[in-house]
């Protein structure tokens, strides 16, 4: 049912890509257009990725989202840290391997740690992942199933590309292409982006009313903050998952 839905939709091609804060609102008759679409939470699969631990916020972010997603019905969970001695290491092999094999209906990917335009660094082998690595994994693990990314780093923008802007796509990045994300301190609780995300967890139905929701969050912490140059998050939505809905709602 769903591949017969992303066949009729590639006509129309995508419903919109949001690269500046600065646009307006995606029209409600936009919205409207897209197919109502519910995972069970049972079949979803969720890879969450901690790439760095100079910071305690990465592990914590990672670990605090593990637990919603299981209280929301969601079984199949497999996440990554830099730390040694809490599991899976997040080396480049182990998080594509991880990738590649996702399965289920529905994939969730959330990796969380420093970030340039090149990619997303995973500390240990001091790697970044590329925004094209990134996608031939997702290509791979979940083909044309709905699949949520949400890159929370530094220029995260750059993982969203041509390649990436596919219709069963939704790619959430915590900052613009060329602005910084914050709350990596050794002595931040979480990032400000992951910190914002599990905040407005609980008020969203669908991952795209999550995802303005995180960057309306992140724009007032940063302005109450005093951020001169704040990070600008990004969201790219799929025409075939706009109404995509959260596990369990």
């Amino acid at each position: 049912m769903f591949a017969r839905r992303v066949l009729l939709l590639l006509a129309v091609g995508f419903l919109f890509a949001c690269t500046s804060t600065d646009e307006p609102p995606v029209p409600p008759d936009v919205v409207a257009k897209a197919p109502a679409l519910g995972i069970p939470a049972s079949r979803w699969r969720a890879v969450l990725v901690a790439g760095d631990n100079s910071s305690p916020a990465f592990d914590n972010g990672i670990d605090a989202l593990r637990d919603r997603l299981a209280a929301m019905g969601v079984r199949a969970i497999a996440a990554y840290s830099a730390s040694p001695g809490r599991g899976a290491l997040s080396s480049v092999g182990n998080v594509e391997r991880g990738l590649r094999s996702t399965g289920g209906d529905a994939c969730f990917v959330y990796l969380t740690s420093h970030g340039d335009a090149e990619g997303f660094f995973l500390r240990p082998g001091r790697q970044m992942l590329s925004p094209a690595a990134l996608d031939q994994a997702l290509t791979t693990g979940c083909g044309e199933r709905p699949t949520v990314v949400v890159v929370s780093a530094c220029h995260s923008g750059t993982f969203i590309t041509s390649p990436s802007r596919r219709p069963n796509r939704i790619i959430i990045a915590a900052a613009a292409i060329d602005r910084t994300s914050f709350g990596c301190g050794a002595d931040n609780d979480y990032t400000y982006y992951d910190q914002c995300f599990l905040q407005s967890l609980d008020g969203a139905a669908t991952w795209r009313e999550l995802a303005e929701a995180t960057r309306s969050c992140v724009q007032t912490l940063e302005q109450r903050l005093g951020v001169r140059r704040e990070s600008r998050p990004q969201l790219f939505v799929g025409a075939a998952v706009a109404n995509l809905r959260l596990p369990g709602r």
